[in-house]
């Protein structure tokens, strides 16, 4: 599972939804095959999520089996509103705490994994929307250290967000907590952040029947084991 790109999936995924699956099933049926099959926004899990007391964990912590990131994005397809996802397991990265602060993190996608259940859809996506030949992964690096409240699981990440060869500035707004799944000490991070597309150089398609909104958002489950 790993490779490289930060958590920055989001941009043009949404659309290869809209072309290839509207011309084939026709702009009715393809809307609501499309909402059929869009995933749900990550959560914190709860059958193994517990309290993080981050203020007694120091180390480096890398992201392991199981975690994921991707787009949501919203489109008008002939008068219907529908939501497209993607997603992809292909991530790599580390965070590095100490005693309660998030000191350093970087976060890597490989962007031509990120898959729907329609390949032309994702052939579009690779090659035309984020041209992942030429940039191949995303990443998220954290510029700001950031405090893990003591008994709180909300927390602000301030980074530097690259898509399509474009370097932004976001806040992710995340939620940490225990995690079992990534074995003893392990830890869970899950979050989102809007990207509005032009701002990394995506242009949105333009097929006549179908209007990708300006903005999407980017998702993202982390499962992160403490390194030996």
């Amino acid at each position: 599972m790993r490779t490289r790109a930060k958590v920055a999936i989001g941009t043009g995924a949404a659309v290869v939804a809209l072309g290839v699956g509207a011309a084939v099933l026709g702009p009715g049926l393809y809307a609501g095959w499309a909402e059929r099959r869009v995933d749900d926004a990550p959560t914190l899990d709860a059958a193994s999520a517990a309290p993080l007391d981050a203020a007694a964990l120091s180390g480096t912590w890398s992201v392991a089996d199981g975690s994921f990131a991707g787009y949501r994005v919203d489109e008008v397809l002939s008068g219907e509103d529908i939501t497209v996802t993607g997603r992809t397991e292909e991530v790599d990265g580390s965070v590095t705490l100490d005693g309660g602060t998030i000191t350093a993190a970087e976060v890597v996608v490989d962007m031509a994994s990120v898959a729907t259940d329609e390949l032309p859809r994702d052939e579009y996506f690779r090659t035309r929307a984020l041209q992942t030949d030429t940039y191949p992964t995303a990443t998220f690096t954290l510029t700001e250290p950031a405090e893990v409240p003591a008994g709180a699981t909300a927390v602000a990440l301030v980074g530097d967000l690259t898509v399509h060869g474009v370097t932004q500035q976001v806040t992710v707004d995340a939620e940490v907590a225990a995690a079992a799944k990534a074995g003893a000490d392990g830890v869970q991070v899950v979050g989102s952040v809007p990207v509005t597309f032009a701002d990394f150089g995506v242009e949105a398609p333009s097929l006549g029947f179908v209007t990708v909104e300006e903005q999407g958002a980017v998702e993202f489950s982390l499962l992160l084991a403490p390194q030996a």
